[in-house]
């Protein structure tokens, strides 16, 4: 089903600068092909004209996208291996593998994590305000491997959406990087939308237009000539911010072209994994870690490059 609706999207101070076509497609999950074809109909207008998919936005102008809308709910996809992790009547840990999405953008998509979720735990999707994310309280990059949280109850995907915002949980990722790095340290720059490349982020100064606060801790576990295996535990949660920050401080992730990384021979991926999460639970209150194995192809890596497999490990208090 599908009827004509005009949406209203307000630029919020935390979106300025972003362009105005990456803004309404996060917005509204539409495909950049959708997004296309709105654009190229006028059916985006900001401040009441027309707008070119190429206009950054900013803080205060208001948004209207007409089109028609279909259903946004996940499908469920009982065809997709999902892996359980933890699960109890308020929350599920699943380990997302490499290459699926966390969850769709396009009406009727499957493929996606959160398609499996609904599949296996119908309810999840009612969990989450907008159901396509199947009750997801964060998500991971499409080539990111490793532990996803849903909640199974509307008052448990609050809760970790909340502690999530709110530097509440322990989130902790394996990457490998080539490049000179110390043996920790800490990352504290603020990240944006790039102008001009709606697909990456780019460092941004304090208080920037669009820039948002972005802090990661980083501590090397093995070096093998130019590679260090590295755990960094981000404190904040912005998009791509694993990847920009270790760039950024010239030690990009293996197989990260996007962001300057080289390429490995026999990954077809970049070496980013999110090894585990700690977290308060909802309705007991009681501190639950999660730990991902690594998979299969990032362990043949390390083999051949003849660095230790990490043991699992659990946070410091």
């Amino acid at each position: 089903m599908s009827s004509e609706k005009v949406h209203t999207l307000t630029v919020d101070a935390a979106k300025a600068g972003q362009r105005v076509d990456l803004f309404v497609g996060e917005a509204l999950g539409l495909s950049r092909a959708k997004l296309k074809r709105l654009f190229e109909e006028g059916a985006v207008k900001v401040d009441g004209r027309p707008a070119k998919k190429g206009l950054l936005v900013t803080a205060g102008q208001r948004i209207t996208v007409a089109w028609e809308e279909e259903t946004r709910e996940a499908v469920p996809d009982a065809g997709f291996p999902l892996v359980v992790l933890y699960e109890d009547a308020a929350v599920v840990a699943v380990d997302k593998p490499a290459g699926r999405p966390s969850h769709p953008l396009r009406p009727g998509e499957t493929g996606t994590v959160a398609n499996a979720l609904v599949a296996r735990y119908p309810e999840c999707a009612q969990a989450s305000e907008d159901t396509r994310e199947g009750g997801l309280a964060h998500r991971l990059d499409i080539e990111t491997s490793g532990v996803l949280l849903a909640a199974r109850t509307r008052e448990a995907w609050h809760a970790l959406r909340s502690a999530f915002g709110g530097r509440g949980v322990d989130k902790r990722y394996l990457a490998l990087v080539t490049g000179p790095l110390a043996e920790e340290g800490e990352i504290e720059v603020p990240l944006r939308h790039h102008p001009r490349h709606p697909d990456r982020v780019e460092p941004a100064l304090p208080g920037a237009e669009g820039a948002r606060e972005a802090h990661s801790l980083f501590r090397v576990l093995g070096r093998a000539g130019e590679y260090s295996l590295v755990e960094v535990r981000i404190l904040t949660g912005v998009l791509h911010q694993v990847r920009a920050h270790l760039a950024g401080v010239g030690a990009p992730l293996v197989g990260d072209t996007l962001y300057g990384g080289r390429e490995e021979p026999g990954l077809s991926r970049f070496f980013l994994h999110a090894r585990s999460l700690e977290f308060t639970h909802p309705v007991t209150g009681k501190a639950v870690h999660v730990e991902s194995p690594v998979p299969p192809e990032l362990t043949a890596v390390l083999q051949r490059l003849g660095l230790p497999l990490p043991s699992p490990t659990r946070p410091s208090p």
